[in-house]
């Protein structure tokens, strides 16, 4: 840390602990004349062994009055909790004079104050603190300057900021009532954003300050200087400035006037460190404060999930139309529904259909694009018990038809497409090209002065008709015209019974190999020479029987025949 005042800087803590636990030291001292002698002069000839009987004579303070070279009332050392209110001599002359008190917390200092001269408990002279609920604390933040120079106004936000700390959460919204303040504004003037442009985190904040004025003439205000400052916030954020000391060199102070002191002080946290049992002992009770709550937890959610039936497979869709871009007209919506293949079913109260707010589009790369982020979902089930066993199935389609709407209320068809829903689990963004039909002629321009022309009647014909059931479809003669593109998302969650049966399966394998431990490289390498062996044992048994075959299959050569 640096030794002068315009070096030192502020030190960020974070502490889950309470703030009511700290503790620290503050040491300060004035650096004399008298001291620099003694330091200087008098410590290097004792070590000499040089006679010291005229030197004494430059010290006219008492042995009594003097501690290590330095006089006892110029040096002070006092330990502060958090918001520990230590009077300073000002406000023990100020508040000693009941008139002078005007807030119920000037009649508690006035108390406070009597019982300490009657106790005769003080413990502090020249270091005293300022708390939160002073009003020098609250005119200290009012008055802090962003820079060093003197002609600097504080902006607006700067007056502000400087009130946050005053700024608690009073309201409180009364049990079954509705807030009257407005949630949303939809048309913020300038002074709204101006007021709300604020943010509000409560701190506390407390001042360690020093009386640094000759000894005998305590309580001006003008020989106040602050030491250290303390700020708390709700987040457990602590912040200090100086930083704490520690091995580090003393801070230093200079005071201002006709005679120029030299004060040196430090700072150091002495807060009691807790014992490591009962660390042990906080950590096993928020130990066993987790676990009722995962219990609890546990205990709303509930085991009893409902299970697909044998030989069912459920599919779980959570999409989201996204965007549509490319489009000849503005204000697009989209209209879908889900087609479900033969051996599908689904939940009677589920909608497979819906359609998307109208959106607006706007220009981005020279395309228009319209942003929908219209999410929908469906659960839908495979049935697959009575299929033989290289039964592929045919897995659910999604059709849309994006539609154009203008202001006279004329809508038009923009585009048809299909995406087939993806039969793997995951999360997936696919994008699809859309088209629609044309006629020639005159088709176009009804379309752009009456609109809503040329649509199918069944959507099903952008892929196979539902109610096709040939083996070719010809669609000769059927002119189309690319348009826009269409992107969707698609999350897909399935379940089946089977996936847990191999799961177990594969779980229980894994728990023998583990049982195995070393073995296991040892018994696949037996189970290599043992196939190894029985494969050359077949061989050899082929061998004999195919010499075998070969004696049994000879002819001998019959004789020729005398001419």
């Amino acid at each position: 840390m640096a030794e002068c005042d315009g070096e030192r800087v502020e030190a960020i803590y974070r502490t889950r602990d309470p703030v009511k636990n700290l503790r620290i030291r503050v040491w300060l001292q004035r650096v004399t004349p008298s001291a620099l002698f003694t330091h200087h002069v008098l410590q290097p000839a004792i070590q000499r062994g040089q006679d010291l009987i005229e030197m004494s004579a430059f010290d006219t303070t008492t042995s009594e009055e003097v501690t290590n070279g330095y006089r006892t009332f110029d040096q002070e050392e006092v330990v502060v909790g958090w918001q520990e209110k230590l009077f300073s001599q000002f406000e023990i002359d100020l508040f000693k004079n009941e008139h002078a008190c005007q807030s119920p917390l000037d009649f508690q200092y006035h108390n406070e104050i009597l019982s300490l001269a009657e106790t005769e408990e003080r413990k502090n002279f020249r270091i005293f603190t300022y708390t939160d609920f002073d009003r020098y604390t609250s005119m200290e933040e009012y008055s802090q300057t962003m820079t060093t120079s003197t002609n600097e106004t504080p902006s607006y936000l700067v007056e502000r900021m400087s009130h946050v700390r005053r700024r608690r959460q009073e309201r409180r919204i009364t049990e079954g009532k509705i807030p009257m303040s407005r949630i949303i504004t939809w048309e913020p003037n300038e002074e709204f954003v101006r007021n709300n442009h604020v943010l509000n985190n409560p701190v506390q904040t407390m001042y360690i300050m020093g009386d640094l004025g000759p000894y005998g003439k305590l309580g001006q205000r003008e020989d106040e200087y602050i030491l250290c400052t303390i700020k708390m916030d709700n987040n457990g954020v602590l912040s200090i400035k100086p930083d704490f000391s520690g091995s580090k060199s003393a801070y230093r102070i200079e005071t201002e006037g006709e005679k120029k002191d030299l004060w040196l002080y430090t700072i150091n946290n002495v807060s009691i460190t807790v014992q490591k049992e009962d660390q042990d002992r906080e950590k096993s009770l928020f130990k066993n404060l987790y676990n009722r709550h995962k219990e609890y937890l546990n205990t709303l959610v509930g085991e009893e999930f409902e299970t697909p039936p044998l030989g069912a497979l459920k599919l779980f869709v959570n999409g989201e139309i996204v965007s549509a871009q490319g489009y000849e007209y503005d204000n697009l919506y989209v209209q879908f529904f889900l087609e479900l293949p033969d051996n599908w079913f689904c939940p009677s109260k589920q909608q497979l259909f819906g359609v998307t707010q109208t959106c607006s589009t706007k220009v981005e790369d020279r395309e228009n694009v319209a942003y929908f982020s219209y999410p929908f979902n469906f659960e839908m089930a495979l049935r697959s018990e009575d299929q033989p066993e290289g039964f592929l199935p045919q897995w659910p389609v999604l059709y849309f038809g994006v539609h154009s709407s203008d202001f006279w209320q004329r809508c038009r068809i923009e585009g048809y497409g299909y995406i087939r829903i993806p039969d793997s689990p995951g999360s997936y963004t696919l994008t699809c090209q859309t088209w629609r039909p044309i006629l020639p002629g005159t088709s176009e321009m009804q379309r752009f002065f009456v609109g809503g022309f040329h649509e199918l009647e069944d959507m099903t014909y952008i892929r196979t008709p539902s109610t096709f059931k040939g083996e070719r479809l010809s669609r000769f003669g059927f002119r189309t015209e690319t348009t826009g593109t269409v992107t969707i998302k698609f999350h897909c969650m399935q379940q089946c019974r089977a996936f847990l049966d191999s799961s177990m399966a594969r779980k229980r394998s894994q728990n023998v190999l583990e049982r195995m431990g070393g073995l296991s490289h040892q018994a696949s390498l037996h189970s290599v020479i043992a196939a190894f062996g029985r494969a050359q044992q077949r061989m050899h048994e082929a061998r004999e029987n195919l010499s075998k075959d070969l004696l049994h299959t000879h002819v001998p050569l019959e004789p020729e025949s005398a001419t």
